[in-house]
């Protein structure tokens, strides 16, 4: 078992070599005098003292030798994919306290997607080169259910897989996968917390308490609590507030068998965002006119409606929130774990993890589309303070996600001539389930809507009667489930000191059923009554095979340069157990997985004595079997391919004593190489996905104790994607942000950290939707102040 190093009562740099120094000296005083006989002439007797060394190591904040999982045997030097590990020390200096902000610390992922035309994505909905990696998130290991926003309180780092996952973790992204690793007990008594307090009534508060039980029978209690209660400085109304508790037992640390058992529980009460009209971004355009329309005898006359008076239409405050008193997102999610380790005598190794969990999300959004019906402008003459939006799109998200799993790994070495082997078999059975129930709105046609709202001073206020908005679940619903039985086996083989080989196959066998229960409408001829509960049933069934294989060469001890190839997955349905019978979809049982193929060539040089990594990858990821329809005879193949490729670049480290750095830079070129163009402006590339991406934090340690640190992103332009819609933006600008971090140890118990983000006010798009009607703004400037205490 690794020995996890403690940093309780952290001396400064200067105090351990002063501490050394002393031990160094006092130790050889200490041995004389404890040798010495009791005879009054032994001081004039000649002595010879036995040599003493003193030996102390630092832990490095910002690089992680290895990641968590047990499929990955060795350091990351010698791992052959890109794996970026972001550790806990790096997180707090950036006062990230959620995984989106988390992942800045990685080049090119990031929530680029505010979602379809009338809902907006909850949650952590991540993209990375080129795909949504959502649903490949996983919290130890075991694949995280549920569209919700994750907080860093109980994550002691996170693991960020970039290609193709499909033989580690089985159905996934085609581009990685991502991984929390959780706070686990510890043999030492230890106990911290902190309380922020920053911009946007932000208001924070954690503990994280670590108690030795019995230090013989090696059993520790550990604790994480949370409780939030913020704002947003860049959005009005928008609420973040969410409390959590984590606690953890762990018998036989010290012992050959240590059992884990693990509880998590988060609840969370926020008001979502829902953007922001891109009226007056760069490329957006009026909408075009409306013509007149006479009337009927069932319907009035509708004047024509021109717009083209907008033509220079200002943008709206970034602040503005349009949505409603209603809106709400709550959110539950339970998870419980128990985990059991077994060191052999042989050196083999036994892993078994259990698990449930369970998330609940309660979601309302009154959405919008800037479309010209729902515009209101009228003519020029009126004045933009009087131009009004019609709220037309309530979204609902009513939904239950449940996981049951058993995972057992064995990990084992041994060798065959002059071959070293390290073999990682597992076995691992999952039960999925997702449910989602319907809603109707039960108010009279002409006012299921919210009432229109002004577009430059929107007014969440504007007061809500029961005969305007009337949800509640309509009795309809959709139940997912996906039973999953995996086998894998990996086998790391070593030639020498300077080759080592890899490779690895994974089986899944799945069944997915869908059921969807509708109500019946109206029809004619009437054959089932009105109101009826109507069901159907689809399903699938089916073997994924993954696989990957590389190839390492050391050129020293502390280097590495490697070629990988390596596969995905992912069956119709495999995100959100939704088939479909619809000739169009992916989710269709009749067509095939997607399958994607990652190729690699990289190398990694860890310099300055281990304590700077530097790397270095060209990669190209394939995907086909993307559905597209021809365009001879209407019909729907499996005959799309898009493809992904380009260089990272990471450094991650100490550059000297004190000056530590995480930087990472990626150029990737994106296309459809077979299919239709995906993107608005009619490029051929993959939306939300920018080109150039960097990032970087720094920070250095002064000798009197200070710390400053700053950081920089740049994100490339954004293209979204096409959907019809006339008139906006087809892509978001690019954009640089700076941000900056000082902190000060008050004494050995107490620290202050001063973080102010975008320094230079910069106002930028960090998600657009699909339509281009709405796009969530980046945080302006803004500040938040942290004690951080320890005992």
């Amino acid at each position: 078992m690794a020995m996890i190093k403690s940093r309780k009562h952290a001396q400064t740099r200067f105090n351990q070599h002063m501490s050394a120094a002393l031990a160094a000296m006092l130790l050889p005083v200490a041995a004389h005098a404890a040798d010495a006989p009791a005879a009054p002439d032994a001081a004039d007797k000649p002595q010879t003292l036995q040599e003493v060394q003193v030996n102390g190591s630092r832990e490095n904040d910002f690089k992680a030798e290895r990641a968590s999982s047990a499929k990955y045997t060795e350091k990351l030097v010698d791992t052959a994919q890109t794996l970026t590990v972001i550790k806990k020390e790096l997180i707090e200096q950036q006062g990230a306290t959620t995984l989106t902000e988390a992942l800045r610390n990685t080049p090119g992922v990031g929530a680029f997607f505010l979602g379809e035309n009338g809902s907006t994505n909850t949650g952590d909905a991540i993209y990375m080169r080129g795909f949504d990696a959502s649903s490949s998130i996983y919290v130890d290991g075991v694949r995280d259910v549920g569209s919700i926003s994750r907080d860093t309180f109980n994550i002691e780092q996170i693991d960020v897989l970039k290609g193709p996952a499909g033989t580690d973790n089985g159905r996934s992204s085609p581009t990685g996968s991502i991984n929390l690793v959780s706070k686990q007990p510890l043999l030492e008594n230890a106990y911290s917390g902190s309380a922020t307090f920053g911009s946007g009534k932000q208001r924070r508060a954690t503990a994280d308490i670590n108690t030795v039980i019995d230090a013989d029978s090696g059993t520790a209690f550990r604790l994480n609590l949370l409780d939030q209660d913020s704002e947003n400085p860049g959005r009005d109304f928008v609420k973040n507030k969410r409390w959590g508790v984590a606690p953890s037992l762990a018998f036989g640390l010290n012992s050959a068998t240590r059992v884990y058992l693990n509880y998590f529980h988060v609840k969370q009460d926020n008001i979502p965002d829902g953007g922001v009209l891109t009226i007056g971004l760069p490329g957006w355009t009026p909408p075009p006119d409306i013509a007149a329309v006479p009337a009927t005898a069932t319907s009035p006359a509708k004047p024509a409606k021109s717009f083209a008076f907008m033509a220079n239409a200002a943008p709206v405050d970034p602040h503005n929130f349009y949505g409603s008193v209603l809106d709400h997102d709550n959110v539950k999610a339970d998870m419980a774990t128990v985990k059991v380790e077994h060191d052999f005598a042989g050196g083999a190794k036994l892993v078994n993890t259990t698990r449930y969990g369970k998330t609940k999300q309660d979601y309302l959004l009154t959405s919008f589309m800037a479309t010209n019906a729902n515009l209101n402008a009228n003519t020029a003459s009126t004045g933009a303070d009087n131009w009004t939006l019609a709220r037309t799109n309530l979204t609902t998200k009513d939904q239950l996600n449940e996981i049951l799993t058993n995972q057992t790994t064995l990990t084992a070495d041994f060798s065959t001539g002059a071959l070293r082997h390290t073999v990682v078999g597992g076995v691992e059975l999952t039960n999925e389930k997702q449910t989602n129930y319907s809603y109707v709105n039960t108010a009279p046609a002409a006012t299921a809507g919210l009432p229109a709202t002004s577009i430059y001073h929107p007014n969440p206020n504007t007061p809500i009667s029961s005969a305007q908005v009337n949800l509640k679940r309509s009795g309809g619903r959709s139940d997912g489930t996906t039973n999953t039985q995996s086998v894998y086996v990996f086998d790391t083989i070593k030639f020498g000191d300077q080759w080592i080989f890899n490779g690895g196959v994974r089986i899944d066998h799945y069944n997915t059923t869908y059921n969807a229960i509708t109500v019946q409408a109206a029809t004619t001829p009437q054959v089932i009554p009105v109101g009826t509960l109507v069901g159907s049933s689809i399903e699938a069934s089916d073997n994924l095979v993954n696989g990957k294989l590389s190839a390492l060469y050391k050129p020293t001890k502390d280097s590495s340069v490697y070629a990988l190839v390596a596969s995905s997955k992912a069956p119709p349905g495999g995100t959100n157990f939704a088939l479909s019978t619809s000739a169009s979809s992916a989710a269709n049982p009749k067509f095939d997985p997607q399958e994607t193929t990652n190729y690699e060539l990289g190398t990694k040089w860890d310099l300055l004595g281990q304590k700077l990594s530097l790397s270095a990858t060209a990669f190209r990821t394939e995907v086909k079997n993307e559905v597209e329809q021809d365009p001879v005879d209407a019909l729907y193949y499996q005959t799309g391919k898009k493809r992904v490729q380009g260089i990272e670049l990471g450094v991650t480290g100490e550059l000297m004593a004190k000056w530590l750095v995480s930087a990472g830079y990626v150029h990737q070129n994106t296309s459809v190489e077979s299919g239709k163009i995906v993107t608005a402006g009619g490029d051929n590339q993959l939306t939300y996905t920018p080109k150039q991406s960097f990032t970087l934090w720094t920070s250095y340690t002064l000798p009197f104790g200070l710390q400053i640190g700053g950081g920089a992103r740049f994100s490339d332009k954004l293209a979204r994607g096409t959907d019809g819609a006339v008139g906006t933006p087809a892509y978001a600008n690019s954009y640089w942000v700076f941000d900056a971090m000082a902190s000060y140890p008050i004494n050995k118990h107490i620290d202050l950290r001063l973080n102010v983000y975008n320094l230079a006010d910069k106002e930028y798009v960090q998600a657009i939707n699909k339509s281009g009607y709405r796009y969530t703004p980046g945080a302006p400037r803004s500040g938040s102040l942290t004690a951080n205490f320890k005992f």
